[in-house]
């Protein structure tokens, strides 16, 4: 739980990098919850609902955006609330409806995310009861195209997803596809500083108060990939390869080069970022750039997670 203070009934379940942060509102006739992890850790993000409702159903679950880390427990917290109402952002819906992990990013990231419903689409512009306040939706595109983010004026707390984070922001995915999102990410940055938020609920990472100074080191880091892409194409297939790693912890090399070689997001990106090598020499020179960084370790045959 957080020490920043929080809006009445609001409680953030920080979980890291793997699962996003789970967001629980309660109020006298509502419960919700804003974004449901990643689905291996399912298990840990019923306990915990169900520990913090103390017997309470869980009425609502709303999704910021539709990557596997924000909605990966929903398919477990559906089957666990069958009557709970699932809210997600209007453009993926017809993909959900039909169910199509392809176009919805699962299959091409090499992720996982168990089949799940939805009962209605967010609107940009609108407003959703969650606990005892109602949220203004805005739409923030950049990291995905269709993400949105909540924002509570009377005590000004800003839910962010992946927008902005307290030391950055998200990868921005439709750049990797050759789609321009960088000014759509900039926008989003004007969007959040025009609300004036006092603290913010971020995706992943601490709950924040200095917006200013987050704000700030996301616009210069945003420079950073406009003035050089490649920058973030490599970033970008780091946070990819860390994200498997943080699921599975362990794995033979020979499983991760094979994990790589069947996941073709992953296999374009390294393409990109070391156009002179092969994909097995890519891998090799991503693995020694995470182990300089801290975040992997090579153990003979294996490569571990830090």
């Amino acid at each position: 739980m957080s020490a920043v203070a929080l809006p009445a009934g609001v409680s953030v379940f920080e979980r890291g990098w793997l699962s996003s942060n789970n967001v629980l509102l309660v109020g006298p006739h509502n419960t919700a919850l804003v974004d449901s992890g990643y689905c291996s850790h399912a298990d840990q993000t019923l306990a915990l609902v169900d520990s913090a409702l103390a017997g309470r159903p869980l009425d609502v679950l709303v999704n910021t955006h539709l990557h596997s880390d924000h909605c990966g427990g929903n398919a477990a917290l559906q089957a666990h609330y069958p009557q709970m109402q699932t809210h997600i952002p209007p453009g993926h819906a017809p993909f959900v409806a039909q169910w199509d992990p392809h176009t919805l990013s699962y299959t091409p990231t090499g992720q996982e995310c168990p089949q799940y419903r939805y009962d209605r689409a967010l609107q940009p512009g609108g407003s959703v009861l969650l606990g005892a306040q109602h949220w203004q939706v805005h739409a923030a595109p950049g990291h995905d195209p269709h993400s949105v983010i909540l924002f509570e004026p009377e005590t000004r707390t800003l839910i962010s997803a992946d927008a902005l984070w307290e030391r950055g922001f998200g990868v921005v995915f439709p750049e990797l596809d050759g789609i321009g999102a960088f000014d759509e990410v900039a926008a989003t940055f004007d969007l959040i500083e025009s609300l004036a938020p006092r603290v913010v609920i971020p995706g992943h990472g601490t709950v924040f108060t200095k917006v200013a100074q987050a704000l700030q080191v996301a616009r210069q880091r945003l420079d950073g990939f406009v003035r050089n892409p490649a920058k973030h194409h490599q970033y970008a297939t780091k946070v990819l390869i860390k994200f498997k790693l943080l699921d599975v912890q362990r794995l033979p090399l020979a499983q991760l080069h094979a994990w790589v070689a069947a996941t073709p997001y992953v296999q374009g990106m390294l393409h990109s970022c070391y156009p002179q090598l092969d994909a097995v020499q890519a891998v090799e020179q991503l693995l020694a750039d995470l182990e300089r960084s801290g975040a992997a370790m090579r153990d003979g045959d294996w490569v571990q997670n830090l």
